[in-house]
């Protein structure tokens, strides 16, 4: 794919700075790109590479201001990290395309209802009464269990396990490896020390617009349904328990761990390795640092929390300051200590 600077900033809705003309096939980092490239700047701190990058044409912000003479061609857009992605997503449908059919072996029950332009790739298994809206790619070794839906549009690679009863709307992507349904993590604890096991007997609801991540779990519910709302982002290896409920528009990093019969807000920024213990109620537009431990409700809209057990932000970096030096404090104290024994008048035997 050949485009001009004058073609992508049209596609952009940016402004030239520079040769208008000049042709570019491809997109790489600011600091590796050639005369073919294009770049972009949206982290300062790859400011200086700006001065010394090859690239034909690297975006940036309207509200950046360099500080010396820039080389390149630029493009002026609103915000450049916005704008690089979706001339990523716009390369990225020009240069890729989804196989068509169905392959052979694969299984698709007769009672399956399908849109039409569905890929079946190979080894698949689509079990009955299943609902499959058009444009549908269901990747080789997938497992969709029966009576389940899937929107139109969707995505699923290739070894995904959809447990029967899920419901999955449209335009998601579901990463490879990844399985939906599972059996929530419920046991009776019985008078011989034993455990019994609960029966899982809900249901897993993936509403529009989700992605998740390759190797995530998601538990159906004991009962009712686990629900992933709308525009949700779920990163790799993420475990989501039974009954949970994740707010629209709520991202998750990898390696979180979410318990049963938590509710998360919408607008949510989850960062990774964040445990979240069960039946927790976290507001709207939260902001959870990586390994932070959440275990009461998070009731105030907007809080930032951090630590483990996670509290607000600023007072934890303030406790952090204290706790680094807890050695110095240490050595204070106990010279404090001999000083007062010192001055302290013995007393007469």
């Amino acid at each position: 794919m050949k485009l001009s600077v004058r073609e992508v900033a049209h596609l952009l809705g940016g402004k030239i700075q520079g040769d208008a003309t000049h042709l570019i096939s491809n997109i790489a980092k600011i600091e590796e790109a050639t005369t073919d490239d294009l770049s972009f700047l949206a982290n300062p701190k790859y400011e200086p590479y700006l001065y010394t990058t090859q690239a034909g044409v690297v975006l940036v912000s309207e509200d950046f201001v360099p500080q010396k003479e820039v080389s390149a061609n630029l493009i002026i857009v609103k915000d450049a990290y916005v704008a690089f992605s979706q001339l990523l997503a716009e390369y990225h449908r020009q240069t890729y395309t989804h196989p068509s059919g169905i392959e052979s072996p694969s299984f698709l029950s007769e009672s399956t209802q399908v849109g039409e332009n569905l890929y079946l790739g190979a080894f698949a298994y689509v079990g009955e009464n299943v609902k499959i809206g058009k444009n549908v790619k269901l990747y080789p070794h997938v497992y969709i269990g029966k009576n389940v839906e899937i929107g139109d549009n969707t995505v699923i690679y290739s070894g995904v396990k959809v447990y029967s009863q899920t419901q999955i709307g449209k335009d998601c992507i579901i990463h490879a490896g990844t399985v939906v349904g599972s059996d929530g993590f419920g046991f009776a604890p019985q008078a011989n020390g034993s455990y019994q096991k609960i029966p899982q007997v809900g249901k897993v609801i993936i509403e529009d617009n989700v992605e998740i991540g390759a190797n995530t779990v998601i538990d159906c519910a004991t009962m009712g349904a686990t629900v992933i709302e709308k525009g949700v982002k779920l990163d790799n290896l993420i475990q989501v328990a039974h009954n949970v409920r994740v707010g629209e528009h709520t991202v998750v990093a990898a390696q979180t761990g979410i318990s049963g019969s938590s509710s998360i807000g919408k607008n949510s920024m989850i960062g990774g390795q964040v445990g979240i213990v069960g039946h927790l109620r976290l507001a709207d537009n939260i902001r959870i640092a990586a390994g932070a431990g959440v275990t009461k409700n998070v009731r105030k809209a907007g809080a930032t929390l951090q630590g483990a057990p996670a509290f607000d932000h600023k007072k934890s970096l303030k406790s952090y300051a204290v706790y680094k030096n807890l050695p110095n404090l240490e050595k204070r104290v106990q010279e404090l200590e001999e000083k007062i024994v010192s001055l302290t008048p013995k007393k007469k035997q």
